[in-house]
Order: C-alpha cells, then structure tokens, then sequence
C-alpha cells in the first residue's frame, strides 16, 4: 500500500474525503444507513492511513498486528449485521481485505512496503471481486434515461436534481451520493491492492 508520491497522496485524499462524508452520512435519521455510514467512515479513514506515502511516515510494526485485529473485528460486525441485510457482505470482503493488507504490511521487511506480493491468488480474487464491484456500482450511477439516450439527459435532470429533490434528509441521506461514496472506496481498494 504505501503508494509512490503523488498517487499515495491522491489515493489519502480520496479516502480521507470519503471517509468525511460517510460521517456525515452517520447523522442520517435511518439507523441502518448510520450503521452502514459508520463502518464506511473506518474503511476510508483507515486506507488513507494506509496509503500514506513510506517516505513521509513509516509506521511502526506493532501498527500492522492491531490494524489486523481492528479491521478483523469489523469485518466480524460486519458479517453479524449481514443477517439482516445481504449488502454487509461488501462491508465483510472489504474488512477482510483490510486484515489482509495488514497481514503482508506485517510480513514485510522493515521499509518494504511498496512491491510486496502478498498470496498472488488471494490478491487476484480481490482485485476480481472490487473490480468487478466499482463497474456495478458505476452503472447504478448512471441515470436511467442518460443510457437509454432518451429525454432528461440534459443538465439537471440527472438524480437528486428534480423537484424537491433531497427533500427527505439532509447530505447524508441522498442514496446517489452514498453509490459515490462506496465506488470511490471500490476504486482505492483497487488501486491498492495493485500496489501490492
């Protein structure tokens, strides 16, 4: 993880900025969606700890161990929550492939954290899944009438811009804005595991 210069810094700043607004996801009036906005909020926060450049800051190796343990434990909620909603499984995949991450930070020698390989079939199956994942999650961005090519693909006719359009709840209840989020997060985790 720990990418060269100006990608690493790009991708702590994609998911610092996630990771902000999935907080601000969690004063939704909806308890799921300020359960799932919390997990979200770890997942950003910790890859941009992540992804923070080696040469800026090299963390120390008792980091790595309880990276893995807190990561773990969220994917452990995570799988729990899942008996009442299917779409934690993402939040599960995406923990374990915290823990994972962590797991070969560890396994590193001092100051190699950058071409480190990991098990090549275990990181092929998790760039499969998130890749697989950011191409679903970018279609549901797409408005409905933008594909067809029919009317209403002008500007401002696109989701959340009609009339009344946020209506319901503030920032952290706009469902477009939360597909945002969690591609951008599916994007990072991409970019992160190539790295490995």
């Amino acid at each position: 993880m720990h990418g060269p210069g100006s990608s690493g810094w790009l991708l702590v700043a994609l998911c610092a900025a996630t990771g902000a607004y999935c907080l601000l996801r969690m004063r939704s009036g909806v308890e799921e969606q300020r359960r799932a906005a919390g997990g979200e909020a770890l997942m950003g926060f910790g890859m941009a700890a992540m992804a923070v450049p080696a040469v800026v800051f090299t963390p120390p190796p008792w980091v790595w161990p309880l990276w893995a343990v807190v990561f773990g434990a969220a994917g452990l909620h995570a799988l729990w929550a899942a008996r009442a909603s299917a779409r934690h499984l993402h939040h599960a995949v995406g923990a374990g492939a915290m823990v994972y991450m962590a797991v070969v930070m560890a396994a590193a020698p001092q100051g190699a954290h950058h071409g480190t390989a990991g098990i090549p079939a275990l990181t092929a199956a998790l760039l499969l899944y998130f890749t697989a994942y950011v191409l679903v999650t970018g279609a549901r961005l797409v408005p409905v009438a933008a594909m067809a090519g029919g009317p209403g693909t002008g500007p401002g006719t696109g989701p959340g811009t009609g009339p009344g359009a946020g209506s319901g709840g503030g920032w952290g209840d706009r469902p477009e804005l939360a597909h945002a989020c969690r591609l951008s997060m599916g994007i990072a985790m991409v970019a992160m595991l190539l790295m490995m």
